[in-house]
């Protein structure tokens, strides 16, 4: 397990934000030793948290054309049939993943093909699992062309606390399945658009790991 490129500044700001405040401490609170020991402890308590949240495991994909992968590390909020109306004006099957702040926010690739649209769209932070936010919120359209002629429509949902979206994608660009696309930071959502026929092989509240849970075949 590694840190991902996405933390370097977070990292640095932490580190120093919380090395200068114990720096204050000592030099106009000499005598306040239990304060000193309080945010030292604090100190470490913030730094496990955003190092742990920035992590990016070693994992193995295993490819299969006739599956779709998770794209991200979380639990299953929405299954359901609905009309997708930025890009495929039509009804689609809608699989939606929360991503709490402990999940890795890698986000993953969940087939292979050609990406035939991108679109960043500015927005609300209304938390992740508002009715509202995969159409208010900051977020990030991508669909890509399976090599059999279908597409999968995934979107980065930014929420309360997600505050960034990072992509690595752009049209007419190849990817593979399970490798990363995105990452976004502090608490969010992605959503998948599949066609209708694609078969659900997950359930409500299952919890998925991003490039390995198979959360849809065709």
């Amino acid at each position: 397990m590694t840190l991902h490129k996405e933390g370097k500044a977070t990292i640095l700001i932490a580190a120093g934000g919380t090395l200068a405040v114990y720096y204050i401490l000592r030099q106009f609170l000499p005598e306040q030793e239990l304060l000193h020991l309080i945010w030292l402890i604090v100190s470490i308590v913030i730094m496990v948290t955003v190092l742990q949240f920035f992590r990016k495991p070693n994992r193995t994909v295993t490819q299969n054309s006739n599956q779709i992968l998770a794209p991200a590390d979380g639990k299953v909020v929405v299954i359901e049939e609905t009309v997708e109306t930025e890009y495929f004006n039509g009804p689609r099957r809608q699989i939606s993943i929360f991503m709490s702040p402990v999940n890795v926010h890698i986000n993953f690739n969940p087939i292979s093909g050609i990406v035939k649209y991108f679109k960043y769209h500015p927005g609300k932070f209304l938390v992740a699992w508002h009715p509202k936010s995969s159409t208010d919120n900051e977020r990030s359209t991508i669909v890509v062309q399976h090599s059999n002629g279908k597409e999968v429509l995934f979107r980065q949902v930014a929420g309360a606390m997600a505050r960034r979206l990072c992509w690595y994608v752009s049209e007419g660009q190849k990817v593979e399945q399970g490798s990363e696309f995105g990452f976004i930071k502090f608490g969010s959502r992605i959503d998948v658009y599949l066609p209708l026929d694609a078969k659900i092989l997950c359930n409500l509240e299952d919890k998925t790991v991003g490039s390995q849970t198979v959360i849809a075949e065709w």
